[in-house]
């Protein structure tokens, strides 16, 4: 049965500030790197290989969970472009009409210069059906290292049992371990389990 683990990056600094980082490239904060360090995979857990959304902050965070597997940056695992919000955060954007409008839409409002919901989706789903078609067909486990709306939209087009868009949130280096045992059939993949970061279990 192949499995796949889809996960969130570990931590940058506009992450701790709340801000809209989408297409701003961060590395990993001290905090972040050491989260990841302290889920690093054992080296008998280690898929063979990881794809990534280029930005630093993934490519990072997968180099310190899997160490030593094959990294495959995907253009289309990048994080939302939040055009006019980029790199802001609430505080800034309070009393700015099409910020609150927005928020107020759960992000689906459209805005000029910002990338819709339903545009990263769209890509993101062309991005992901030829990984999960590779695994299916090979038999072999994966993992995805993206960011939070990536993984959500996946989630809420690929995965079973069904939930909302927002239920599907996750911390950083969190995420889902899916089967992919019927993906040739249904195109759809089911939770095995909620993959929760070291830091979220101790609490």
């Amino acid at each position: 049965m192949p499995r796949l683990e889809l996960l969130r990056h570990a931590m940058t600094q506009g992450n701790l500030e709340g801000r809209w980082t989408g297409t701003t490239d961060q590395g990993l904060c001290p905090e972040g790197t050491a989260l990841a360090r302290r889920n690093a995979r054992p080296s008998g857990a280690i898929p063979r290989r990881v794809w990534v959304s280029p930005l630093r902050r993934c490519r990072e965070t997968a180099a310190l969970l899997y160490p030593g597997a094959e990294q495959t940056p995907v253009p289309g695992l990048r994080e939302t472009d939040f055009g006019p919000f980029e790199n802001k955060n609430h505080r800034e954007l309070a009393g700015n009409p099409l910020y609150e409008a927005w928020v107020k839409s759960v992000g689906t409002a459209p805005v000029p210069g910002l990338e819709s919901r339903a545009q990263v989706l769209a890509r993101a789903q062309a991005a992901f059906r030829p990984i999960a078609r590779e695994l299916s067909l090979s038999g072999t486990d994966g993992a995805i290292v993206t960011h939070g709306g990536v993984l959500m939209a996946l989630c809420a087009a690929f995965v079973k049992p069904e939930r909302d868009y927002a239920q599907w949130w996750v911390p950083c280096c969190g995420g889902w371990l899916l089967d992919l045992e019927d993906w040739e059939q249904t195109e759809r993949l089911s939770v095995i389990q909620e993959i929760l970061p070291e830091k979220e279990k101790d609490r």
